[in-house]
């Protein structure tokens, strides 16, 4: 007889494997866990035998059960808002403009500098909350707004303190090479060499590295400066990811790619010889439709070459103050679907098992035996609808590492 610590019937999975349906659907299944994993999952009429008077049992009544969705790309910790600016430019002012009177990264920069530990905890477990309520279980935190060693070991100590007093799982990446400091203005090879020398090592040592991220760009560091970085961080045994491709076909991407990376992130100039280069190294597109859509882009990400070569796409919110203050994955899988033309399930697919791959994570994003217990249970008719409508909470349930953390009734 089979042990269970819980167990939900009469509910609709969408395991999100290959299992030869869409989503990996199994109809009126049931789906059981022990020590904050699945152990078992299947058609509830093919249930094994098991202590039924000392499991507590959840009637699912027909929902949809999903895997937790993941964000796997956000700046949460940050302080400061950039509401200004976005009203100066629908009046008018350019970027020049914006820049010329305070505004822009170093704006951030700014006030993340200033704001103490417990205000950046506070704004971070705020924002944490709301995607918590959405469904989320896992989300990644950048760092890249303090671009010098105390301020960015500061985001990336208030990204632990989440990890360590929040239900929610955190992913924590150094962006330390995100935008040139003040200090370093005109510098951009002397801040790369702090960069590279100085704050990923000593945060690395300090085990608050998960992964390093890039801004390749022509505004950002150069492919030379990226792969310096991205030497080290290999040397140290960390995996690489870049924003890559948003603005220019720089090659980012293949940059990644030739380091066996685990995304690139925007790219919206990505070439096909970019999409062979990933889809031979294994490397997961990450969509960031909030930033198109903010910054009212025209050029499209080439879904149908990322398609053609079977690169894994995810989607995610890009939360940033400055070009997607959007906190709020639904609202992307929706953006996915009508801005970049994606069918629901590549969109649930891109913040469930694509999300993980896109964080180097094998122990979630389906539903499958030995995988965590992180899923959520809908109000649904079809897992469409969570793509299709917005506005309406339709989570009834949501379960991370076997813990019941979130009921909406």
């Amino acid at each position: 007889m089979q042990q269970f610590d819980a167990l939900w019937y009469n509910v609709n999975l969408a395991t999100m494997t290959d299992n030869g349906q869409p989503y990996g659907a199994i109809i009126d299944g049931a789906i059981a866990i022990k020590d904050g994993y699945i152990t078992w999952l299947g058609a509830k009429a093919e249930l094994p035998a098991f202590d039924n008077l000392a499991t507590p049992m959840f009637d699912g009544q027909g929902k949809w059960l999903l895997p937790g969705f993941i964000d796997c790309h956000t700046h949460l910790v940050y302080a400061g808002s950039r509401a200004n600016e976005f009203e100066m430019r629908l009046n008018g002012a350019s970027y020049q403009d914006i820049a010329a009177a305070g505004g822009g990264i170093k704006s951030t920069v700014a006030a993340t500098r200033a704001a103490s530990v417990e205000d950046l905890f506070v704004l971070g477990k705020d924002r944490l909350n709301a995607l918590l309520r959405q469904g989320v279980t896992t989300v990644e935190i950048k760092s890249g707004y303090g671009l010098d060693l105390d301020n960015e070991r500061k985001i990336l100590e208030v990204a632990q303190l989440l990890a360590d007093h929040h239900p929610v799982q955190i992913e924590k990446t150094f962006l330390g090479a995100h935008a040139l400091p003040l200090e370093y203005a005109n510098d951009s090879d002397g801040y790369m060499d702090l960069v590279v020398d100085t704050m990923l090592p000593t945060l690395a040592e300090a085990g608050l590295v998960d992964a390093v991220d890039v801004f390749c760009e022509g505004i950002g560091f150069s492919v030379a400066q990226s792969r310096r970085l991205f030497n080290k961080a290999q040397s140290l045994g960390i995996p690489v990811k870049a924003h890559a491709e948003q603005l220019s076909a720089l090659g980012g991407s293949a940059l990644v790619a030739e380091f066996g990376g685990l995304s690139a992130d925007h790219i919206e100039y990505l070439t096909e010889e970019d999409v062979q280069k990933m889809a031979q190294a294994g490397t997961v597109a990450v969509l960031l439709p909030g930033a198109y859509y903010f910054l009212r882009e025209t050029r499209m990400p080439p879904i149908d070459l990322l398609r053609q070569y079977q690169v894994p796409m995810a989607v995610s919110t890009d939360l940033n103050p400055g070009t997607s203050p959007l906190c709020h994955l639904p609202l992307m899988l929706n953006f996915a679907c009508t801005l970049f033309r994606l069918t629901p399930e590549e969109a649930l697919r891109g913040v469930t098992v694509n999300a993980a791959k896109a964080l180097g994570k094998n122990d979630r994003g389906l539903l499958q035996v030995g995988l965590r217990a992180d899923f959520g249970l809908y109000q649904i008719s079809q897992p469409a609808e969570l793509c299709y409508q917005l506005g309406v909470t339709t989570l009834r349930q949501l379960v991370i590492g076997g813990q019941v953390t979130q009921i909406n009734s």
